[in-house]
């Protein structure tokens, strides 16, 4: 077990790493391929010995070894954080055939939480994808241990946690974008696979973190009743936080309920 944690963290350093590439470029309709990265500074290529994440922006003392301008700590900041929540996920989970999906839903979580705080969107070319990907990543575990019941409840999920966002954007749609409504699919997929408990868990958590930092900015007076704030990192932090505690947050509220 220890060993897949550490072989989980250190591939979450590697990807983390090339989502540094992918909140950058993205959004702005560039492709995550070609050309290499470049200093944005002075153009020049980013050496291989240079790019080895964290190390070697400790290495270079987080400056551009060609014309020395600062290189923003988010980058050591955004592999390391992949790298923790890659670990943690192989530790909730274990050694299943549903931990790679499990991976990619970290992954893409880390991504469009940092674009969505950035540009205010969560774009088309992640989230539609992410559909396809979960999807093929959740059958593994079908086909392998018969975990049929868990698929067709992820699918459900991801239905119902479409047409929950759906119904609220429809309803009042200054509050809801559609980049919100496409996202719940992908989460409820992810949820659903878990238990209706983590789904319903993951939901409520979403709109109770994006409630309390609304709360937050408005006492520190940093919005007003009015202003939009990006949802898209509540709704990922509520899911993620399912992942890991939601079948216990559920089964506590069942036994008080019982109680």
């Amino acid at each position: 077990m220890t060993l897949l944690v550490l072989a989980c963290a250190l591939l979450g350093v590697l990807v983390g790493s090339f989502l540094n590439v992918v909140v950058w470029r993205v959004p702005r309709g560039e492709s995550v391929a070609h050309p290499p990265s470049a200093c944005p500074s002075c153009g020049h290529a980013i050496r291989p010995r240079d790019n080895v994440p964290v190390l070697s922006w400790l290495l270079l003392r987080g400056r551009c070894r060609d014309c020395g301008a600062p290189i923003s700590a988010r980058y050591p900041l955004v592999e390391l954080a992949t790298a923790i929540l890659f670990g943690l996920t192989a530790w909730r989970l274990g050694p299943v055939w549903e931990l790679p999906a499990y991976l990619y839903l970290a992954a893409i979580a880390v991504a469009l939480t940092l674009i969505d705080l950035d540009v205010r969107r969560l774009p088309n070319a992640i989230v539609l994808p992410s559909y396809v990907v979960g999807a093929a990543l959740l059958l593994l575990p079908a086909m392998a241990a018969g975990e049929w019941d868990a698929y067709l409840r992820a699918l459900l999920g991801a239905l119902a946690l479409f047409a929950l966002y759906f119904a609220l954007a429809f309803a009042y749609p200054a509050g809801m974008g559609f980049g919100d409504v496409k996202l719940a699919g992908v989460l409820g997929l992810y949820l659903g696979w878990l238990g209706w408990g983590e789904l319903a868990v993951g939901a409520f958590l979403g709109f109770l973190l994006g409630g309390a930092w609304g709360v937050v900015l408005l006492l520190a007076k940093r919005a007003g009743r009015k202003s939009a704030i990006p949802f898209g990192p509540f709704m990922l932090g509520g899911a993620l936080l399912a992942v890991f505690v939601g079948g216990a947050l559920s089964q506590a509220y069942v036994n008080l309920l019982v109680a």
